[in-house]
């Protein structure tokens, strides 16, 4: 994932920073507790897209 792009992104919802969990191939939204899938070195910011974390699932 190439630094200056993760440096831009932002979440999609609230406008929030993301956080790259390179173990799951995802871009995280603390606030918002959405994880956006990286597909082919892609980010897919699409919130439909985005999975939810369990309460349980550390950020």
């Amino acid at each position: 994932m190439d630094k200056k792009l993760l440096e831009i992104l932002v979440c999609p919802v609230c406008k929030g920073p993301l956080i790259y969990n390179k173990a799951h191939q995802e871009l995280i939204c603390k606030a918002d507790r959405l994880a956006y899938p990286i597909r082919d070195d892609i980010p897919v910011m699409l919130e439909e897209e985005a999975r939810t974390l369990v309460a349980d699932e550390e950020v």
